[in-house]
């Protein structure tokens, strides 16, 4: 499986294309990244040094690697956070021009915009590229509840129960690219029903949907999102069906999470902890709503 994954680098620590590429590559994937921006850390530290890359250069990095006569051989676009609305362009282009040569593949958007508390924390101009743009050529979306407020602003901030939030993600995967599997992963889902101590993931596709729930841990370390995204795509991509792909990815990520909380680290434990992506320590089913 060959990937093109599009998203920002840190040196230190595991977000964006940090926490795709080592645990795509563990699981047998050719992962071919760019990066649409490389800091030291992610901002979460409290502070940061490095570069916002601009759409010109990602897309002299893509028609570098078309140049390479690969493209029919993408089977799956992934992005992430884009830095910039020049780079949401040149990720279109990039898909558009993938597509071209390989109508099959897949493209997971992660709609990184911000999330509850920080809220909005990408440029002006990204969420409306995504809202209007992105979202029709996205076969895959994986957006936080906060994310899926900002692509359907008719849902409004919530409280919200399940079955509203599914029929939010119905709406939003009914603009999405057609012909494909036009699966909505909602990650961090906190619903009227969600109990306290629990974290809910909920998904909507072509057979309807399904939430899965697992135990909240006392962390919310950055990244978890970038990994559940990757892991998602790889799974579907490999052939699982919607379901089992949501399962195994969640099993992986949990699995990851509670290592990383045992060892009170703030980064996630990727490599300390990678038979979790292989041999689960835990397993979660999802219960079809």
């Amino acid at each position: 499986m060959n990937i093109l994954s599009i998203q920002s680098w840190v040196a230190y620590g595991h977000v964006g294309n940090a926490a795709a590429l080592f645990p795509l590559q563990r699981l047998g994937a050719e992962v071919w990244a760019v990066n649409t921006v490389q800091f030291s850390n992610h901002p979460g530290h409290g502070g940061f040094t490095g570069q916002v890359f601009t759409g010109a250069m990602i897309g002299e990095l893509v028609r570098g690697i078309a140049a390479l006569g690969v493209l029919a051989e993408t089977d799956a676009v992934l992005s992430g956070y884009l830095g910039d609305e020049s780079i949401g362009e040149a990720v279109l282009d990039a898909v558009a021009r993938v597509r071209t040569v390989r109508p099959d593949m897949l493209y997971c958007c992660d709609p990184v915009m911000g999330d509850r508390g920080p809220g909005l924390y990408v440029r002006a101009g990204i969420p409306g590229l995504l809202h209007g743009r992105a979202v029709a050529q996205a076969d895959i979306l994986t957006p936080n509840q906060f994310e899926l407020e900002q692509l359907v602003p008719e849902l409004g901030d919530g409280p919200h129960g399940v079955q509203v939030l599914a029929d939010a993600a119905r709406g939003l995967r009914g603009r999405m690219h057609q012909p494909g599997p036009r699966c909505v992963l909602v990650t961090s889902v906190e619903a009227q029903e969600t109990p306290a101590e629990a974290l809910d993931l909920l998904l909507v596709f072509d057979g309807g949907a399904a939430l899965l729930r697992t135990p909240r841990l006392p962390i919310n370390p950055s990244g978890a999102g970038d990994l559940i995204s990757a892991l998602f795509l790889f799974h579907l991509r490999d052939g699982s069906d919607p379901v089992n792909a949501l399962e195994r990815a969640a099993a992986s990520v949990w699995g990851i999470l509670q290592r990383t909380a045992e060892a009170g680290s703030r980064e996630l434990l990727l490599v300390q902890a990678q038979d979790e992506l292989i041999r689960p320590s835990r397993i979660f089913r999802a219960q079809l709503l």
